[in-house]
């Protein structure tokens, strides 16, 4: 097994600032966006933004929750292992709201087919967005796309992209691992 750095923490930092800025140019002061994390992994992206937008360029109440959607995935039960729920963190409606997704990768799109069911169970949004770090685009089975992307990585094969952060894993980077 070999792997690739492909971020590494500036870079990863350098890119939550430029997504920060591209929220706040569509969003400007978020009086009718809220931030859902899709867990279980993109809650670390999640609290990043919010703490940039919040320290960086100084917004106030940025609302912002964290999504499970174990029970609304389509292969659950289908695996040996059961799988593990999250805990769901959405302390507001999402009535009328516009709601960005914010995942670690976008890989097959299954995911995020889960959060728009998932995300029903608190009201009907205005409009929902989604952001993600990693965009591997060659690998869609739905035809969900990004709205804001860190990076596209055009991964092939078993090649699998593995986000560290700080954390959960010790450190920043995002790596490109071979099997």
């Amino acid at each position: 097994m070999s792997q690739k750095l492909l971020l590494s923490a500036k870079e990863i930092d350098i890119i939550l600032h430029r997504l920060a800025c591209q929220l706040i140019e569509n969003h400007t002061h978020f009086e009718d966006t809220v931030l859902i994390g899709v867990q279980p992994r993109g809650i670390f992206l999640a609290d990043r933004l919010k703490d940039v937008l919040v320290k960086d360029y100084h917004l106030k109440d940025v609302k912002m929750g964290y999504l499970d959607i174990t029970f609304y995935r389509d292969d659950f039960r289908r695996g040996e292992k059961p799988l593990e729920a999250n805990k769901t963190q959405v302390d507001f409606t999402v009535e009328d709201k516009r709601v960005v997704f914010i995942d670690d990768v976008l890989y097959t799109g299954r995911s995020i087919r889960s959060a728009l069911t998932a995300i029903q169970s608190f009201g009907r949004p205005r409009e929902i967005e989604l952001l993600t770090l990693i965009d591997r685009r060659f690998s869609r089975h739905l035809p969900i796309q990004p709205n804001y992307r860190g990076r596209q990585v055009d991964a092939i094969n078993q090649e699998k992209v593995k986000v560290h952060w700080i954390e959960n894993e010790g450190e920043d980077a995002v790596y490109l691992i071979n099997n």
